[in-house]
């Protein structure tokens, strides 16, 4: 499997996370907390973690458009969500998982 991860500096990060999982339980299945999050995205699993101080997104597929579709997923949903900060999210790629 292949991952990328990003991070969003935000003092929101909980708010983003609680809407991002909210939108996404009504297509499919969600796990929330103030803190912690996964959604169980077509492409794969996307796991999210939330701080005082930045959101972080770790998305997991079988291949390379898999990974780029739920990268855009996430990119898609948190630029309407967060429009007031204008989220710029920097993807990295580990090695394979």
């Amino acid at each position: 499997m292949l991952s990328a991860s990003a991070r969003f500096e935000t003092p929101n990060a909980s708010k983003y996370l609680k809407q991002l999982c909210k939108h996404f339980a009504h297509k499919v299945s969600v796990e929330y907390d103030d803190t912690n999050g996964k959604a169980a995205l077509p492409p794969g699993p996307a796991k999210m973690q939330a701080d005082d101080a930045a959101l972080l997104v770790t998305v997991t597929a079988q291949d390379e458009e898999g990974l780029e579709r739920a990268k855009f997923i996430i990119d898609d949903h948190l630029s309407r969500f967060a429009f007031r900060e204008t989220p710029d999210l920097n993807w990295e790629e580990p090695a394979t998982v």
